[in-house]
């Protein structure tokens, strides 16, 4: 869909983009096929897709032969798609991405990918979501504002890394692919944006209630990330317990929250919670 296509579409249902919805329509062709190519979906898969727009990286999607599960939360939009897009494996859901129930919403004991153009508004809370679900996605990819994708990919110790970089991780190897400029969106995001990968590991996948307890560890301690983890976690779970963790693990107790790696925040909360 080119630039008069889209404002073609626009016209048709009164609409102009809200930068509030974090609506920035993709008008790239090759950007398109390009995550399309990475992504990789395959016949019969179940796909998640947040904020179709109208339908650009959809139909390329449908065309995989995946089922396409859509959510829109914009009515006009879904009025849209529904009139112009019909096929037996597009499944749309009218609704807030941030608030759906997706273990109704997909099909039960089938693995997922999410593949989207994400808004840019939603990306935090939506990943957030992705990350606590009981089967989180078998993989991700997503188009996010260039800041957020780095924050997902730092490496431990740098600036960007925080809760959110350990939490994804955690399952995640992730991986900022391709920066793509403003021009290539309609209308424009002020910022640079980013095709980002997320492919699932499986060091601890199967680890439940780490996967359950380890979210909580972080946003404790990254929440006043230029305090010393030992002050941090007596504050939260007690020095009897605090205290020996960080000994254990040869870690300083005036230890910074950010030069912890994933997998020693892992390890730290085994200890923490007598995990096994």
């Amino acid at each position: 869909m080119n630039k008069q296509q889209l404002t073609a579409a626009l016209e048709s249902i009164g609409m102009r983009p809200g930068r509030g919805l974090g609506q920035n329509f993709l008008l790239d062709g090759n950007l398109l096929d390009y995550i399309v190519r990475l992504s990789a979906p395959q016949p019969g898969e179940t796909v998640l897709e947040v904020g179709p727009g109208f339908g650009a990286l959809t139909r390329k999607l449908l065309a995989s032969g995946a089922d396409v599960y859509a959510v829109e939360f914009d009515h006009r939009i879904a009025e849209y798609l529904r009139t112009h897009l019909e096929a037996n494996n597009f499944h749309l859901t009218e609704a807030d991405a941030c608030r759906v129930n997706y273990l109704e919403l997909l099909p039960q004991g089938r693995p997922f990918r999410a593949i989207a153009n994400l808004p840019y508004s939603i990306s935090t809370i939506f990943i957030a979501r992705m990350l606590d679900l009981p089967a989180p996605p078998e993989a991700m990819f997503f188009m996010l504002q260039r800041e957020m994708g780095e924050r997902l990919a730092a490496p431990v110790g740098t600036k960007d890394y925080g809760a959110l970089s350990v939490r994804t991780q955690l399952r995640y190897e992730v991986k900022l692919e391709k920066i793509v400029p403003p021009e290539v969106f309609f209308p424009p995001p002020e910022v640079d944006s980013a095709i980002v990968s997320f492919r699932r590991h499986e060091r601890y996948s199967a680890d439940k209630e780490l996967c359950r307890l380890l979210p909580g560890v972080v946003k404790t301690v990254f929440a006043q990330r230029r305090k010393q983890l030992g002050k941090l976690l007596s504050n939260n779970y007690g020095k009897e317990k605090a205290l020996p963790a960080l000994e254990a693990l040869n870690i300083p107790t005036e230890t910074r929250p950010d030069k912890l790696s994933v997998d020693q925040y892992a390890q730290l909360t085994r200890l923490l919670f007598d995990l096994p």
